[in-house]
């Protein structure tokens, strides 16, 4: 269950009276990433879609290279987390021995465990994308992936991450307290579906960070839309990328701050 009911006291009307009543809440737990049986990173995170994270997460961070590289997985739940066990294939296994990090991770961290500086400049190969939308697609995607998100209706404390397709329709949805789980995981349920990439969108609902990018980037994603802003070094990665970064987007408008060419005006 992602979520749980806990007792509240709360506070209504401003008259100082607090009343007893029960509250859901997103749950949060430890996910243990183990590869071939050597464990490889530590995330805190929504349990849910969670061979999604660990694909998405696999991919993203370059362990495997596709999701046929992903044999096996294995969900055990325990006491103190879930282990996510992997069974990947013998070249990926020796890669991500070579440069292994060490990833024990807070929810929403984007670098953690980033051992030196030099780790920092990851740079995937340029996105060659043939997405194409007008603003009022890019909005009603928006709206569309808002009216899904059955968890935050029930707790209001996850992001959501959704795939826009070239029809204007938003194809997957998935949600976690952390935005960049909820991305890899969105990331994973494309690769583990077999949907095509090249034409749609990734929307999100959190800002634009540069491990965000690098995510979307990784994964063959022309285009991200969030509903926060960028940072300047998103912003840099996106344009050398060849990424369309947009923000603040919002009923009617958007911002659109790298390759605006797939961002089209008309109906904006």
């Amino acid at each position: 269950m992602p979520y749980a009911t806990v007792e509240v006291a709360r506070c209504e009307g401003g008259g100082g009276d607090m009343a007893l009543a029960f509250d859901d809440v997103a749950e949060e737990v430890p996910v243990a990433l183990e590869y071939n049986g050597i464990s490889h990173a530590v995330m805190l995170a929504t349990p849910a879609d969670l061979e999604d994270f660990a694909v998405g997460f696999s991919l993203t961070e370059g362990i495997v290279a596709n999701a046929r590289d992903v044999f096996e997985i294995d969900t055990q739940v325990g006491e103190q987390g879930v282990a996510v066990q992997l069974r990947i294939a013998g070249d990926a296994f020796a890669r991500m021995k070579t440069r292994r990090r060490a990833m024990t991770g807070r929810t929403g961290c984007g670098l953690c465990g980033v051992e030196s500086l030099s780790q920092v400049a990851r740079m995937p190969a340029p996105v060659a994308s043939t997405a194409r939308f007008d603003g009022a697609s890019l909005h009603a995607g928006f709206a569309e992936l808002q009216q899904r998100q059955a968890l935050l209706r029930h707790t209001g404390a996850t992001h959501a991450a959704g795939w826009l397709r070239a029809d204007g329709t938003v194809a997957f949805v998935r949600e976690d307290v952390g935005r960049h789980n909820a991305l890899d995981k969105l990331i994973g349920a494309l690769a583990r579906s077999g949907e095509p990439v090249a034409d749609g969108a990734a929307l999100v609902t959190s800002r634009a960070s540069y491990e965000m990018v690098v995510k979307a980037a990784s994964a063959g994603i022309g285009i991200l839309a969030a509903v926060s802003g960028p940072t300047a070094m998103a912003v840099r990665l996106a344009e050398q990328a060849g990424v369309t970064l947009a923000g603040f987007v919002r009923p009617g408008r958007h911002v659109v701050y790298t390759h605006s060419a797939r961002l089209l005006p008309p109906r904006c």
